[in-house]
């Protein structure tokens, strides 16, 4: 039965009892004595309650309350009914951790959970078998005491987690490791490392196949290349039907051999680390000199160029690499933009950042084929790309380029109003000249 207490109750019981042992003491003569016996009696009996709870509530085994008549018995019943429904709850929190636990063990991947200063609050079995966390004996420790990697304490300096940060198991040297932090909770983060061993061997095997091949049809397409020029060059050995068929070989082992070409670049620059190399650019003279060789292929379309540079603004970069970025961006604006068309060239500062733009008049893009642009092979038109001998690979190694150099590619395009291509390089990256 459910008691509530009452305070109007309490002052009615009291006065019954005060007004019986008073009636009682002014019959015997002796009010104030009799009213103070029952008094003393009353507190006896709540202190003896008193002592009952706190032996229970201090010293006893038990989950029950102590028996109890009158208001401390609706009082212990009371407690008893709150013990059992915070059990019942505390069961059902339980059988939900219980199961949260089950399936974070069950995922292939290492999980921790992390305060906010990157101390380990939980993790599961897998975390010790690739990062070498043990629960819970490294509890309360932070996770880049125990992850020691150069790159890793670099990617918690930068804060920049929409990116994975990908090192070396620190227990076994032969597994790569992927780690992506999220926001978990109201200020907590879970770590995620995923081991990516299998795609990294993969990776590799398609870099050194393709690194290979190229490498290998250098020489017989240079061997081809020697006997067409040859024969090409024996005045009237030949019939014009077959003079105009070693033509078309030429010019498809010319376009093999630039396809060759940008397979090695590609290769070399999907492995470049060479940090020691990279030196301070003067990027207004690069684009004046890069502008400057391309000017043979704007001979037929005739386009009206216009360079904006900021002669104050350079980059610390590898030369060949950010060379080759810039002149692909240059050479694929002439070769796609239609004849008299408009190419703007700028190179400004914008903000803390430094942007290389080129901008057209061009046939524009469709925005599904923006996202695609910088896959390897992908082609908006083929046919298009393959009458201006693209390959589909000069804005991949635009992209493994700039990643290299703090940059970023911006493509803005509106289908038949033209495009830009723009080249975005961090603070870090640049110098003043």
């Amino acid at each position: 039965m459910l008691f509530r207490f009452s305070i109007h109750e309490l002052i009615y019981k009291l006065s019954l009892f005060y007004g019986a042992f008073g009636l009682i003491g002014f019959l015997f003569g002796h009010t104030l004595f009799v009213l103070l016996m029952a008094t003393i009696g009353l507190v006896g009996y709540q202190y003896f309650y008193l002592v009952k709870l706190s032996r229970w509530i201090w010293n006893s085994k038990s989950i029950s309350p102590p028996h109890a008549e009158g208001t401390w018995g609706r009082v212990f019943d009371g407690l008893d009914r709150k013990i059992r429904g915070y059990r019942s709850k505390q069961k059902k929190l339980n059988y939900q951790i219980r199961r949260f636990r089950d399936g974070a063990e069950a995922i292939p991947d290492a999980g921790l959970v992390l305060g906010s200063d990157l101390t380990i609050q939980w993790s599961n079995r897998k975390a010790k078998a690739l990062l070498g966390v043990r629960w819970p004996g490294d509890s309360g420790q932070r996770i880049d005491n125990l992850l020691r990697a150069p790159e890793f304490a670099e990617y918690l300096e930068k804060e920049e987690f929409d990116s994975p940060c990908v090192l070396v198991s620190p227990i076994n040297p032969e597994v790569q490791l992927e780690l992506r932090f999220m926001n978990y909770g109201k200020s907590q983060i879970l770590l995620l490392a995923r081991d990516i061993s299998r795609i990294h061997r993969i990776e590799e095997m398609r870099r050194d196949f393709v690194a290979n091949v190229s490498h290998e049809l250098k020489t017989p397409l240079t061997v081809v290349r020697g006997y067409v020029e040859m024969v090409q060059a024996t005045e009237h050995a030949l019939d014009p039907h077959w003079q105009q068929a070693f033509n078309v070989i030429e010019d498809q082992v010319s376009r093999m051999d630039r396809l060759v070409a940008q397979l090695l670049v590609l290769s070399r620059v999907e492995v470049s680390t060479d940090e020691e190399s990279k030196q301070v650019l003067n990027v207004p003279e690069v684009i004046r000199h890069l502008v400057r060789d391309a000017s043979w292929l704007n001979d037929e379309k005739n386009h009206q160029m216009t360079i904006e540079l900021d002669e104050s603004i350079g980059v610390v970069g590898l030369d060949t690499e950010i060379k080759s970025a810039l002149a692909n961006l240059i050479s694929n604006a002439i070769a796609y933009t239609q004849e008299q068309g408009k190419i703007e060239i700028r190179w400004y500062r914008n903000g803390s950042k430094a942007v290389f733009s080129v901008k057209d008049n061009g046939p524009g893009i469709r925005p599904e084929d923006i996202n695609r642009l910088t896959e390897r092979f992908y082609r908006v038109d083929k046919s298009r790309s393959r009458n201006t001998g693209g390959s589909g690979l000069g804005l991949a190694i635009v992209k493994h380029v700039l990643h290299h150099h703090q940059a970023e590619l911006v493509i803005s395009s509106q289908w038949r109003q033209g495009s830009e291509f723009s080249i975005v390089f961090d603070a870090s990256a640049l110098v003043e000249l």
